[in-house]
């Protein structure tokens, strides 16, 4: 099914047309730790997954947003497949699920949490990610992880040091 159809939905796991959707609560528990949960969890989805067949132009912005960590305006992605904005956001939320903001965010945000991860100084993660600042990198935190990027690095990332300074 178009991934449009899927925004914004709860799905109950046994509506999913797979067999193991039923099953799949009991195996989840009945596994030893939660590193094994999570690989039967992506094993399972994975392998449920279908090609997916975008157009070109889509396949090629989606391309662009990945390479450029989500920093190009839509503009300018609509301007280089030759679409207006309008019918680009259209046609790139019809195929893909989301707008290409909303992409761009995600990338953005994605991107924020690898350079934590590998220890970057949050102030500095911030600009590398292409935020404008870091007041901006914590609201987008707020809205797609449910805390700060500090609450996040101390509670997940135990090891790196003095991030409790910088939230």
């Amino acid at each position: 099914m178009p991934a449009t159809e899927l925004t914004s939905d709860v799905i109950d796991l046994a509506d999913l047309p797979v067999k193991w959707a039923t099953s799949l609560p009991d195996r989840l528990v009945a596994q030893p730790t939660w590193e094994a949960r999570f690989a039967l969890l992506d094993a399972e989805l994975s392998g449920a997954l279908r090609p997916v067949n975008l157009v070109a132009e889509v396949q090629w912005a989606w391309r662009q947003m990945l390479t450029g960590r989500g920093a190009q305006p839509v503009n300018d992605l609509a301007d280089e497949v030759g679409w207006s904005r309008r019918h680009f956001t259209a046609r790139f939320a019809r195929e893909v699920g989301l707008g290409p903001k909303q992409v761009s965010r995600l990338i953005r945000f994605e991107h924020s949490a690898a350079l934590i991860r590998a220890g970057q100084p949050l102030a500095d993660a911030a600009i590398a990610a292409g935020y404008y600042d870091q007041a901006h990198m914590t609201n987008e935190w707020r809205v797609f992880a449910g805390c700060t990027p500090a609450t996040w690095a101390r509670e997940e990332l135990p090891f790196l040091q003095d991030l409790s300074d910088e939230e």
